[in-house]
Order: structure tokens, then C-alpha cells, then sequence
């Protein structure tokens, strides 16, 4: 591709005046379509890799890259000599070797974590700090897109109000448009969601151009989002920063991004880091925590060792659309879910698409002003953690890709990593097991085939293995401490982090509550790879975002089997020895308390009894940030209007205004071919037919055949002609 014409506009509608996209009430701009070929995985052309405009922006981090693989390589040298020596005492058998492959494997995983988190501390203490600046006027035009799927929607519209007016408030409002991408399948919340724009198109006035679409089939999820809206209306814009539904950013962050974007003709993606804001349960105050005290640090690292081959986290972050139209097309994976079908981790593979052109994938870790939410509970976060972990592990197919960078393919292999490490270390922990049951049951075979002077004992050396578990202990735990140290370093940081006392008694209690918490998400995610191996499918379903407790006998029947487990191992570890129970109480006590723990991670009381004192503060939780408190206020007062529990019957059915802006964001309707029925349709035309009032209709539709009707002109007027209430008979109405 020729670096030159890369520099154009995105088309000529680009260029034209900014006002010329807000026409009326029209829901979405004229289209401006983008062609989006699908990439092939299989053939990749090196020639036709673009070159860089700015080679002299684009230096390889040898020397950082040299400390975080040659120093993550030395360390597992190290660490696969000592369990070596713990295992060579007496014969090596094949459950030893076992042991020592599995121990490598997940032993070189932390040790490239522990070196990487150094890299990041070491640029946090002692390099520079600068963030990019965004006080330069602004070029291009970027829209801002935030896909939603069954989302409440005064959150949603809460959010993009609170950004919209900080972006205004920098002076760059004409150069951003607003995109909410529905693919709602709920229609009571599709309706609801368009009332709630409405109100905010009102609210912001005529000259924002702010946009509503919604998908009638959500196909391939959030990449189909994303995709359809650049296809259609991509040539419209030279970048999009795209958002998750719980994102917030301020003015600054994002304007920051379009500079740095319109500044480094190179870049594809680039790249913020989200802190966790607005929690208030006990496991997601934690997790609030644990990302503000010792994220910075791994992703400082991570950013400083890729360099230009960055990854890509799905949101917040800005993207070049004519390149990501170009070659980020995703194919669907030849079999059948879960290995096959359409990539569920998309991110990851636009990156890796990106990076294969010959662009650059950015991250600034330091730019701040980036925000999301996190699950408020246990549950929720193995909920997610599944469909995660289908998509990382769908990846082993595009792993092999052609033409990927070594980085990308290092990127690949840790979000694999991130989940075979779970039944990694389960079946070390079981192996260990079963060799210390050996060595305490089976009686020594003194005769074998071959001459010797003592029996085949299993033996370690028990003073080498002490002294190795608390190096890996040291090497997992590193990047806590390098975390702590920083913000004990930053004068704001520790101060609103309740001051250094207490920031390290913070630290001290996520460690405990993690702790207790990593074996039950590792017993948890081996089930999912299996599930996975096996050909299980994951569902889609939204996050649940509030933090309401999950019922108690939910919580009971989702831990027992974990309860079980704890209870089985404790029994089966004194009886073997008194000494592998001991060695094994902290997985063993994180299983036995597996209720009570998952029970207590969603109570709303527990995390502001712990606020209260003083733990687990962060600083955005001390001085919260004005477009989060706006975005919350407007969030409260939106929802006391009462769109996000609006019945979609009644509401298109009683208000005409509304009735006709419904109509007029539906799509332009494929006539029916002739033989063609669809049963929904179908069914829904009949019992539309058949309802004598709104009551009736509201009483008989069920959901798929609500969304059939307000997708259909026709039934919409079946539906509007409808009476408030049954008309009485003649005779009775004569005799009233």
C-alpha cells in the first residue's frame, strides 16, 4: 500500500463542513461506505506491508525487550535447575518429569511478569513522566462510537452526556461526532433506549450531532457492530475512539488521543489504560484497587517492551478507520464454535491485522483520564472470565497466522497463557499429591530387573523445595510490591490512597483476599478450558454492572462442588501427612470458605464498611473525577425519569410523536418475497389481528414477536390502531 495515499481523507465527505452530518432528526448521517475486505490468516504478502512514513518514530526497545525475555529466561533456567535438583534424589520417574515440565511451564509464565513489571517500575521511578499534550489545534474528524447490548439506558446516555460536554468544554467539540451502535436484543430496552436519545438530542441541542443505530441481528457481536458502522459510515471519519458501555474518559484523554493520532501518520490503534472507577462491593473494590496500585506498573512495562507492536484492548482507545477498514476485516474460523465460527476475542486479532499492514499499535500508560467498571462479584467476574477465555483460546487457531510480528504472536500466547496456567498448576498441585502418596503408601520395590544396593524410594529434597517455593512466591508477588513502591513514591497517589499506612495495609488485605480467591478462580477456569477442549459454546450475555448481591442459594449451588473439593483435599492431606496439609492451607481454605467468600465479594455493605476505613481507597475513589461525578449524577437523574423501564408496547403505542421518530430509525424494509413466512411474523400478525385493545397485545406478544412488530411499519400501524381498552358491545353500551 502506498504510504502516500494512506495521508488522504477518508473520502471527500471528510472534508466537508462538519455541520452538513446533523441533518433534522435523521437518527444517522448519510453513508459514506468503506470497503472491508475479509483478511485471510492463511496468505499474507510481505511486499505489500506498508512502510513506515516516520522511521525515525519507530525504534526497536532491543534493550527492554533484552531484560524482560533474556532475564524471564534466566530466571526459568534458574528456577527448572533448582526443581531439577528438589526431584533428583533417588530415580527420576515419570510423574517427576511430569512435575518438572509442568513447574517450567508455569514458572517461565510469572518470571516474564516479574521481569516486565520491573521494566515498568523502573520507567515509572526514574524516566519520563510526561504525558502527551492535547493544547494544539485539531485537524480531522473523529467519531466516538460506544456499542451497547441490553444496557440500562441511562447509564449509557449518562456517560456520553458527561464526555460529550467535557470534549465541548476543551474547545474541540467540532471535530468529534457521537455514534451509540445498539445491537439490543431486549425490546423493551431497544424502545427505551431510543426515548432516552431522543431526551438527549433534546437536552444537548441542534448542534451536536450525536447518533443512534440500531442492528435488527446482532451478527458477529461486537466486531459486527463496529464493522457495519465502519462500513457504512466509516468514509465519514479519519479515526473513531471506540468505547465500551461502561467507559468514561475525559475531554483531555480524548483529544490527546486524536493529537497523537493526527501527529503519528504511522499509528493504527492506539491505545489507552482504563482504571476501574465506581465500585463499591467488596470484590470489586479489590479488584479497584489492585488495577489503580499495580496496573500502571504492568502496563508501563508491557507499553515500554512492545514499543510500536503494542496490543489492543477493545476500548477506549483510537483507531485509523480507513486502515482498520483496509485490513482488519475478521474471517469467521473454519468448524464450529468454540474453536470455529467468528472471533469472540476481536481486539487481539485487529491489533495483530494492524500491526501485519504496517501499522503501529500504541500505548500511552501515563496519559490518564480513562476509565471503565468492573463485575461486582465472584460470579459475575467467572461469567465473563468464560466467554474470555473461549476467545483467548480461540486464538491457538490464529496463532499460526502468516505474516504476524513475533511481539503480536508473544501477545497471542500470553492471553493463552493467561488461561491454561489455571489447570497448569492444578495438575501440578495434583501431581505433587500424588508423589508425596506415593512416597508414604506404596512400599519400595527391592527387586527390580537392574542391581542395586538401596530400594527405589521416592524422595525430594525437602530444604531445596522450601527455599524454591519461596522464590516463586517472591517472583509472583513482585509486581505488588514493585506497585506499592511506586504509589508510595507519587505524593498524590499515596496521600488519597488514604497515606502510606494505609496503603500498604491495603495491599497487605488484597493479597489475603486474593489469595483465598485463586484457587476457586483456578479450579473455575479449569472447568472452562475443559468445557472448551470439549466443545462447549459460551453464550453472550450482558454484564450485569449494578452492585445488587447475588441471591444466597444461587451462590450455594455455583460453590458446593468447590466446597466439596476443599473438604476432600483437607482429609486426604492429613491422612497422607500432617505437613502437606499445612503446605497446602491456603488453597485448601480458599475452597473450604468458597460460599462464604462469593457470598461476601457482592455485599454492598462489606466495601463501604472498608471505605470507611480508609482500605482499599484509590485516589479517583477520594477526589473522583468531574466527568465521572457528572456521568453518575446524569446516570440518577436520567433513570428517575423512568425510560429504563418502559414497556416498548405501550410506549410506541401512546405517544405519536415518539411513534413516528421510531419509525423513522427503523431501516429501509426488504420486501417480503412471495412464499417466504416467517413464523414470528407470523404469529405476531395474528395475535395483533386477534387483540381487541393495547391490553391485549402487551398481554400476548412475547418478546421475539415484540421485536418482529416494532421492526415492521405495517404492524406498527396494526399496533397503533389498537384501542386503550376493549370496545363493549352496542347493546351494552345502548343500556349504559
Amino acid at each position: 500500500m502506498d504510504a502516500v495515499t494512506d495521508l488522504k481523507p477518508a473520502s471527500q465527505a471528510a472534508t466537508a463542513p462538519l455541520s452538513s452530518t446533523r441533518r433534522g432528526d435523521a437518527p444517522m448521517p448519510d453513508e459514506a461506505p468503506l470497503s472491508m475486505p475479509v483478511q485471510l490468516l492463511s496468505r499474507f504478502d510481505a511486499a505489500q506491508r506498508r512502510a513506515w512514513v516516520n522511521p525515525r518514530l519507530h525504534p526497536v526497545p532491543w534493550f527492554s525487550r533484552l531484560v524482560v525475555f533474556g532475564g524471564g529466561l534466566a530466571l526459568t533456567l534458574y528456577g527448572s535447575f533448582e526443581m531439577y535438583k528438589v526431584i533428583d534424589v533417588g530415580p527420576i520417574t515419570t510423574l517427576k518429569w511430569g512435575l518438572l515440565v509442568l513447574f517450567i511451564a508455569n514458572f517461565s509464565w510469572i518470571s516474564i511478569a516479574f521481569t516486565s513489571s520491573l521494566v515498568g517500575t523502573w520507567r515509572l521511578l526514574f524516566g519520563n513522566r510526561d504525558a502527551a499534550q492535547s493544547s494544539v489545534a485539531l485537524k480531522a474528524r473523529t467519531a466516538v462510537v460506544m456499542p451497547i447490548y441490553n444496557e440500562a439506558p441511562s447509564r449509557v446516555m449518562g456517560a456520553v452526556q458527561a464526555i460529550y460536554e467535557e470534549v465541548a468544554g476543551t474547545g474541540h467539540a467540532d471535530h468529534f461526532d457521537w455514534f451509540f451502535l445498539s445491537d439490543t436484543t431486549n425490546p423493551d430496552v431497544w424502545i427505551s433506549e431510543e426515548m432516552a436519545f431522543l431526551d438527549l438530542r433534546k437536552r444537548l441541542g441542534d448542534e451536536a450531532r450525536v447518533f443512534y443505530r440500531h442492528r435488527p441481528k446482532n451478527t458477529n457481536r461486537k466486531a459486527g457492530n463496529i464493522a457495519d458502522f465502519v462500513s457504512r459510515w466509516g468514509g465519514h471519519y479519519e479515526h473513531m475512539v471506540v468505547l465500551d458501555a461502561d467507559s468514561v474518559m475525559t475531554g483531555d484523554a480524548i483529544v490527546t488521543l486524536a493529537f497523537e493520532m493526527e501527529n503519528d501518520p504511522d499509528a493504527g490503534i492506539i491505545q489507552s489504560v482504563p482504571l476501574i472507577i465506581n465500585r463499591n462491593t467488596m470484590f470489586a473494590r479489590v479488584q479497584q484497587f489492585a488495577a489503580r496500585i499495580y496496573g500502571p506498573v504492568l502496563a508501563t512495562g508491557l507499553a515500554v517492551w512492545s514499543g510500536r507492536d503494542c496490543n489492543y484492548w477493545g476500548h477506549n482507545a483510537i483507531i485509523r478507520t480507513r486502515a482498520f477498514a483496509a485490513h482488519c476485516g475478521l474471517p469467521d474460523l473454519r468448524g464450529r464454535p468454540p474453536f470455529g465460527g467468528h472471533v469472540l476475542s476481536h481486539d487481539f486479532v485487529e491489533a495483530a491485522l494492524m500491526r501485519r499492514a504496517g501499522y503501529a499499535v500504541r500505548m500511552l500508560p501515563l496519559l490518564g483520564g480513562s476509565y471503565e467498571e468492573s463485575p461486582p462479584s465472584l460470579i459475575d467476574l467467572a461469567a465473563r472470565d468464560r466467554r474470555w477465555c473461549q476467545g483467548n483460546l480461540q486464538h491457538v487457531r490464529i496463532l499460526p497466522a502468516k505474516g504476524l510480528k513475533l511481539v503480536t504472536r508473544q501477545h497471542f500466547a500470553t492471553g493463552i497463557m493467561g488461561y491454561l496456567s489455571s489447570p497448569l498448576w492444578m495438575s501440578q498441585l495434583l501431581i505433587g499429591i500424588v508423589l508425596v502418596l506415593q512416597s508414604t503408601y506404596i512400599r519400595p520395590e527391592y527387586f527390580t530387573n537392574e542391581f542395586t544396593l538401596f530400594p527405589a524410594w521416592p524422595r525430594f529434597d525437602a530444604e531445596r523445595a522450601l527455599a524454591l517455593f519461596g522464590v516463586t512466591m517472591s517472583v509472583l508477588l513482585a509486581p505488588k510490591l514493585f506497585g506499592v513502591l511506586v504509589a508510595l513514591c507519587e505524593g498524590r497517589t499515596r496521600r488519597k490512597s488514604g497515606g502510606g499506612i494505609l496503603l500498604i495495609l491495603s495491599a497487605l488485605l488484597e493479597i489475603i483476599i486474593s489469595a483465598l480467591i485463586a484457587p476457586i478462580m483456578m479450579v473455575i477456569q479449569t472447568g472452562s478450558v475443559m468445557q472448551i477442549i470439549f466443545g462447549r459454546d459460551t453464550g453472550w450475555n450482558p454484564q450485569r454492572r449494578d452492585d445488587g448481591s447475588i441471591p444466597f442459594v444461587q451462590i450455594v449451588r455455583r460453590h458446593r462442588s468447590h466446597v466439596a473439593l476443599g473438604v476432600i483435599t483437607l482429609l486426604a492431606a492429613l491422612l497422607i501427612s500432617p505437613s502437606l496439609a499445612a503446605w497446602m492451607s491456603p488453597t485448601i481454605a480458599g475452597l473450604i470458605l468458597a460460599i462464604g467468600l462469593s457470598w461476601a465479594s457482592g455485599q454492598l455493605w462489606i466495601g463501604l464498611a472498608l471505605r470507611r476505613m480508609g482500605l482499599l481507597l484509590t485516589p479517583e475513589e477520594s477526589d473522583p473525577p468531574h466527568v465521572v461525578k457528572r456521568a453518575n449524577a446524569l446516570a440518577i437523574e436520567l433513570a428517575a425519569e423512568g425510560h429504563d423501564d418502559a414497556d416498548c408496547l405501550r410506549s410506541v403505542h401512546e405517544d405519536p410523536e415518539f411513534r413516528a421518530a421510531h419509525e423513522l430509525f427503523l431501516p429501509h424494509q426488504i420486501r417480503r418475497h412471495r412464499g417466504e413466512v416467517d413464523p414470528d411474523r407470523a404469529v405476531a400478525e395474528a395475535k395483533l389481528n386477534d387483540a381487541e385493545s393495547i391490553e391485549d397485545a402487551v398481554a400476548w406478544l412475547k418478546p421475539k414477536e415484540r421485536f418482529v412488530v416494532l421492526h415492521d411499519r405495517a404492524l406498527i400501524d396494526v399496533l397503533a390502531r389498537l384501542p386503550k381498552e376493549p370496545e363493549l358491545p352496542q347493546s351494552v353500551a345502548a343500556a349504559g
